[in-house]
């Protein structure tokens, strides 16, 4: 099992200082609304590649007025070997880590941990746009591959730099075909990472308790077809650069596709359902995810759930906390009270978060 054996936060958001030690049991994180709760659930989501659960700069992280930059610590558990990470952002830059005390790439983070979240803003994912949908999907398909994100990342340069082509009215056959060789090469392995990941995520479903409902998952794209051949994708980029120079902008890609969820007991689009079903569908996933992943994957995730109890009666809410301890992950959760964690008992490590003027302050509550 891998867990977070202990965190310090220092000037990160309404933290001044902030210390945790931890053994591997789930973290109940209560306290008063504005207290700095999630902002401990940031700080952990920023043990993984990407930009955390905010998705904010390093110059929003960062304590105001000091302004000095932020720092987060902490010791990585594993079965066999521990590891302490230091994150850091001087002055606004950009984030950089230390593994050991050696700087390491971003990236590394995948290889040690797997974190996953559910944040009260995806509780509206399946009524919004599309790219809220993308987002949730593609950090699900990173927890189980993590060179996701560097194909991701090679696949958005290479469309940059042809979007800037076709908006300048750029005819270079040359250049458009190495661009759209390069795009298609990523393009098929996000696609076959993605398809691959909701196979996990179906599969793992079906042992779930009888609390989640089970959500039927599917890629979907505009023009209905998901490409997973390269030469086809060259094809496609190669077809669309008349219309798409109109545009100026790339029009094919899985960039465009969306993912679709139905309630698979009522046979019911989940953004058809209701308020606190579309909660429990995504809860189902979270949960399927970090399965998946304990039985698929060398390291067990952890899993962040922020205000979880929103639209959950208090059936759902002891089965959610029955299936996190069957997993055996350690998943960080928070709430404004205790009571509303009342089944998990012992069974997890409860913190109080206060303010003092302004500054979060921690204390053990049991």
């Amino acid at each position: 099992m891998e867990y977070i054996s202990s965190l310090t936060l220092s000037h990160f958001r309404s933290h001044k200082i902030s210390k945790l030690l931890l053994d591997g049991r789930p973290v109940v994180v209560f306290g008063k609304n504005g207290t700095g709760k999630t902002n401990i659930l940031e700080a952990v989501s920023l043990f993984s590649p990407g930009r955390g659960l905010r998705r904010a700069t390093a110059s929003d992280i960062t304590r105001k007025p000091e302004a000095i930059g932020w720092k987060i610590e902490g010791k990585v558990k594993n079965r066999i070997s521990e590891y302490e990470v230091s994150i850091c952002s001087t002055n606004g830059e950009s984030r950089s880590l230390f593994l050991d005390g050696k700087k390491a790439s971003i990236m590394k983070l995948g290889q040690i941990l797997r974190i996953v979240w559910l944040v009260p803003s995806m509780d509206r994912i399946w009524i919004e746009g599309t790219s809220g949908r993308r987002q949730f999907l593609d950090r699900l398909t990173l927890s189980y591959f993590p060179e996701h994100a560097e194909v991701s990342l090679a696949y958005e340069k290479a469309m940059r730099e042809r979007n800037r082509l076709l908006k300048e009215k750029i005819h270079n056959d040359h250049w458009y075909n190495a661009l759209e060789i390069e795009m298609a090469k990523n393009a098929v392995s996000i696609q076959k990472a993605r398809i691959k990941a909701i196979k996990y995520l179906s599969e793992a479903q079906s042992h779930l308790t009888e609390k989640f409902p089970k959500a039927e998952l599917l890629l979907i794209d505009p023009d209905q077809i998901i490409i997973t051949n390269e030469e086809e994708a060259v094809e496609a980029l190669k077809e669309s650069r008349r219309s798409d120079m109109i545009l100026g902008r790339t029009s094919v890609g899985p960039h465009k596709s969306d993912l679709q969820a139905v309630y698979a007991d009522k046979s019911t689009l989940a953004k058809d359902c209701s308020t606190g079903e579309q909660k429990a569908l995504l809860i189902s996933i979270i949960l399927a995810n970090a399965k998946s992943l304990a039985k698929i994957s060398d390291i067990s995730p952890i899993v962040l759930l922020d205000e979880v109890s929103a639209h959950l009666d208090v059936e759902r809410q002891a089965a959610l906390y029955n299936e996190i301890c069957k997993l055996g992950v350690q998943a960080w959760m928070t709430g404004t009270g205790p009571e509303l964690f009342s089944d998990l008992r012992n069974r997890a490590q409860f913190i109080e978060v206060s303010t003092i003027d302004g500054v979060s302050a921690l204390s053990l509550s049991n």
